[in-house]
């Protein structure tokens, strides 16, 4: 062998090599025995479909220096644990189980979870059903005293309340809409997709895809119910499918990404209404793409002066910035997300970092935002199956 071939061998070894530790081992069969979390103050956990790779929730420890990821396996069992959201404060994590019956009836559960910070494991609490069916969201309200559900597939919302001890209660509030949209296939019945709190803990919303409108409800934490605001709902364009919605930091805006339409829409919020008023619509997508795209997860950064939105068929995160002054929303550009169907991304609390969770290359990516300019930059990814959701869990 010549040696300028040994020499091409021994580079191509050496490049394999960088390749293996830039990016993480798999981790659909992690290593016997409990890791230890390192140091660090950051795990994330990662929410998945289940199957033949997946038995639940993984975690990763984050070194929030350099946004360096070390797997730490399964962190607890769980049957398609496909949104999940954290209490902090009481060490607790929140998943829907997207399943088709619970307890001989059709209805999706929530399962709650107490968290280990040493070693980032889950210990399940117990479950409940969501009553509804198809659950796809939940979210810890901020008294931390209830958890609010959205159930796709009936089209209803749940509320059901936190006990000292972590357990789920039995629901305090159930709603189910009613209703359709102009999408045949899509819109022929109501499909709640996403539930958001304000600021002050006393509104709810809830993006219902079926009917193109985002249910506003009173929200009483005390007692854990929901009551139709005055006026009850805001419209968004027939088609649209309205899917997630973030606030603004600022508490005085708020954004809505639409699956059937690959729109965000800008509401100015009055908080002591709890009224939405439509401002503006911008596109997801480039002018020049052609293709099936529906949007899925919608953040602000927290400084304020970015929005992201994550585009599935498109495969990309869509950067805008947001005007300081005015609100008004402008395109930056698209950053693809090195994989398949971007489900659900999320900023770390640093706002240093954005992680999106590719459902269909079976990939967690991290990417480093530019402070100045809100771009991404790719840093690195890891093996794990059917991502569907990602949470950071921070604590003192």
């Amino acid at each position: 062998m010549r040696p300028k071939n040994i020499r091409g061998i021994f580079f191509s070894f050496l490049h394999c090599l960088a390749l293996l530790h830039f990016r993480a081992a798999a981790i659909e069969n992690p290593p016997a025995g409990v890791h230890a979390a390192s140091d660090g103050k950051c795990l994330v956990y990662v929410g998945t479909y289940t199957g033949p790779k997946s038995k639940g929730i993984f975690v990763f420890q984050m070194d929030e220096r350099t946004g360096a990821l070390t797997p730490l396996g399964l962190a607890g069992e769980a049957r398609n644990p496909t949104f999940l959201d954290i209490n902090p404060q009481h060490k607790l994590l929140f998943a829907i189980n997207e399943i088709g019956r619970f307890e001989g009836k059709p209805a999706g559960a929530v399962t709650a979870f107490s968290i280990n910070p040493a070693t980032g494991m889950l210990a399940q609490l117990n479950q409940r059903s969501s009553i509804g069916s198809g659950p796809c969201h939940v979210l810890v309200d901020a008294a931390d005293r209830n958890v609010l559900v959205a159930n796709y597939g009936s089209g209803s919302v749940t509320v059901l309340p936190v006990g000292t001890d972590g357990h789920l209660g039995n629901e305090t509030a159930f709603i189910q809409d009613t209703g359709k949209s102009i999408n045949p296939s899509r819109q022929e019945g109501p499909h709640a997709h996403c539930m958001v709190l304000d600021a002050a803990n006393r509104f709810a919303f809830a993006c219902d895809l079926g009917l193109d409108k985002v249910l506003i409800y009173r929200f009483d934490s005390e007692h854990g119910t929901l009551t139709p605001n005055d006026p009850p709902f805001v419209a968004l364009k027939p088609g649209s499918g309205p899917r997630h919605m973030a606030f603004h930091p600022n508490g005085h805006e708020a954004y809505v990404i639409s699956e059937l339409k690959s729109t965000v829409t800008r509401f100015i919020y009055d908080a002591k209404r709890g009224v939405l008023t439509e401002e503006q619509t911008i596109p997801t997508l480039p002018n020049d793409f052609k293709g099936r795209n529906y949007p899925a997860e919608i953040a602000v950064h927290p400084s304020g002066k970015f929005l992201y939105g994550s585009n599935r068929g498109h495969d990309s995160i869509a950067i805008f910035a947001i005007d300081s002054t005015t609100g008004a929303l402008t395109t930056i550009g698209y950053e693809p997300t090195h994989g398949k169907t971007p489900r659900n991304f999320a900023i770390d609390p640093s706002g240093e970092y954005l992680l999106a969770a590719n459902q269909d290359s079976n990939n967690l990516v991290v990417f480093r935002i530019d402070p100045a300019t809100g771009r991404l930059k790719y840093a690195g990814e890891f093996d794990v199956p059917a991502p569907a959701c990602v949470k950071f869990f921070t604590w003192q």
